[in-house]
């Protein structure tokens, strides 16, 4: 039996979302006609009571296009109504600073009228927040960007100084509909002719199948030495109703098999030695551990037979496990690789700014960071699940540059 509709928080969100609709309205109102202003009521209203509909359908017969389309409508429309109501609560805040003056200087309280301007400003805003979802729906989720760090380190193998290593994150192969699309993007990670590939989690949403049409695409991916993978949250299958304990076994045991069709080592809490000219480091990888979304791996069992000053990379899916054990871990970790949070697929990065609402859930949401003389990266991710599409934060193939930190003095 699937699991009830949250019809409190859903209640909530409507009376939440007409609130604001009203108020958005009200500063429309002298610009509007009356004849246009119904049905800019009736059309929020349409759009609740379809995705009411398709969250009802959902129980009938799981995820269906209807339920997409009217979630993404939804979505647009509500975000993008937010952006007018942010200007235009602006505007009055501005406007109850004048009344406020005026009061003070002729003790004669009078609320200004609302600048048309501002209105304009406001209807503006939205409409580019608009036009940016419906690029990040048709176009944004496959727009692959190439980003690339160099990162030294004291203790790096002589033999490794300039080893390249290409990261990719999230398929989320259930979601993706687009082949030729995800060839591109397969095309753009041979171009980086990195020495070893890693793969950081979620193939799929739910099953195994899901990657199934995509195999032949992403045994495309070769690297000098070697593809790895490790799992991530959403390929356990703990996210949809199974017939049995068995068939979940079953769907995992699958995956892990087109894991090696595709060519990809996966690493179960174990670790493999890379090794070059006579010197080697260890690239590590564990089951998924995350807070809140299962701590399955097990950090000391991948590490069994590595020392604490050999040269270390980890991957882990969950950027919360590198702040839970790994940064502070006694055994030396140089080096950790993980995705997980798509960088919510909704953000701002550029001149300098890097915001996304993700931040409020990790501390670390994309990109390196460095501690403790400890670096992690956080890919943005190759794929995208819920939300069909990416605004602002792009898929992302993560290229990294190991060099020998030269010595000072």
């Amino acid at each position: 039996m699937r699991r009830k509709p949250p019809f409190v928080p859903i209640l909530i969100f409507t009376l939440v979302f007409l609130l604001i609709n009203g108020y958005a309205l009200s500063a429309l109102a002298p610009i509007v006609a009356a004849p246009l202003m119904v049905w800019l009521w009736v059309f929020p209203i349409v759009l609740l009571i379809s995705f009411a509909y398709g969250i009802a359908r959902l129980r009938v017969d799981g995820q269906n296009p209807f339920f997409k389309i009217s979630a993404h409508a939804l979505l647009v429309y509500f975000v993008s109504l937010l952006v007018f109501v942010l200007s235009e609560v602006i505007t009055d805040i501005y406007r109850l600073g004048l009344a406020g003056i005026d009061y003070i200087v002729k003790s004669n309280f009078t609320y200004p009228e609302r600048p048309i301007v501002g209105v304009y400003i406001g209807i503006l805003l939205a409409s580019l927040i608009i036009i940016a979802f419906v690029y990040g729906i048709f176009k944004g989720k496959y727009a692959y960007r190439v980003i690339k760090h160099t990162l030294y380190f004291d203790d790096l193998p002589d033999a490794f100084d300039g080893f390249k290593l290409a990261q990719i994150s999230d398929v989320h192969a259930g979601s993706l509909n687009n082949p030729k699309a995800v060839q591109k993007g397969i095309d753009l990670i041979n171009r980086q002719q990195a020495d070893l590939f890693v793969f950081t989690g979620d193939l799929v949403n739910n099953k195994a199948e899901e990657v199934k049409p995509y195999i032949n695409h992403f045994s495309q991916i070769k690297a000098p030495f070697g593809q790895f993978s490790v799992l991530g949250n959403h390929d356990y299958g703990d996210y949809v109703k199974w017939e049995s304990d068995v068939a979940k076994r079953e769907n995992l045991q699958q995956l892990k098999k087109y894991h090696a069709e595709i060519g990809f080592r996966l690493l179960l809490d174990e670790h493999v030695n890379l090794e070059k000219d006579g010197e080697k480091i260890a690239l590590v990888g564990i089951e998924n551990w995350g807070l809140g979304f299962g701590e399955r791996g097990d950090l000391e069992k991948a590490l069994q037979g590595t020392t604490k000053s050999e040269f270390k990379i980890l991957l882990s899916h969950d950027p919360s496990h590198w702040e839970a054990q790994v940064k502070n871990h006694p055994s030396k970790i140089h080096l950790s690789l993980a995705g997980h949070t798509h960088g919510m697929q909704f953000g701002f990065e550029a001149f300098g700014l890097k915001w996304s609402p993700v931040q409020f859930r990790y501390k670390h949401w994309a990109g390196v960071k460095e501690e403790n003389g400890r670096f992690l990266n956080v890919n943005r991710g190759f794929g995208f699940i819920g939300f069909s599409g990416r605004v602002g934060i792009w898929p992302e193939i993560t290229v990294i540059e190991l060099r020998k930190a030269k010595a000072t003095g």
